[in-house]
């Protein structure tokens, strides 16, 4: 299974990016997906997440309103198109994939990151003037 994330790269402030994560060696029906990111020296952090359509999603507070994840299985492709972006928006960002499961919400899989079990390699966003 192999997750590729790429659209990284160095913004303005204001500024807007899309990421892409293409998966591969799974079909993404039967997975949530979700976008995390570690800024230097701090922890990482769920930032958006999706169960099987646009209306099971989550965000974290700090991109509520500003980012929208999305996902077209035909493509095996997720997006994250970043909005208004902030310099503290800065970090590297990575896909994970996990099984769905009844049970979970798309804010579990954000939360509690063990829900994950493919991670792809990152892609670093830079919001800088």
């Amino acid at each position: 299974v192999l997750l590729q994330a790429s659209g990284g790269g160095l913004v303005q402030p204001g500024g807007s990016l899309r990421l892409s994560c293409v998966v591969s060696g799974v079909t993404l029906d039967y997975y949530a997906i979700g976008w995390f990111r570690q800024a230097p020296g701090k922890e990482r952090e769920g930032v958006s997440c999706i169960r099987r359509s646009a209306d099971s999603t989550y965000y974290a507070d700090s991109v509520k309103g500003r980012f929208t994840i999305s996902r077209d299985n035909a493509k095996n492709t997720v997006y994250l198109q970043m909005n208004s972006l902030k310099p503290e928006d800065t970090a590297v960002y990575y896909c994970a994939a996990g099984p769905m499961r009844l049970s979970y919400a798309s804010s579990y899989y954000c939360k509690n990151s063990d829900g994950m079990i493919y991670w792809g390699k990152g892609t670093l966003v830079t919001v800088s003037s």
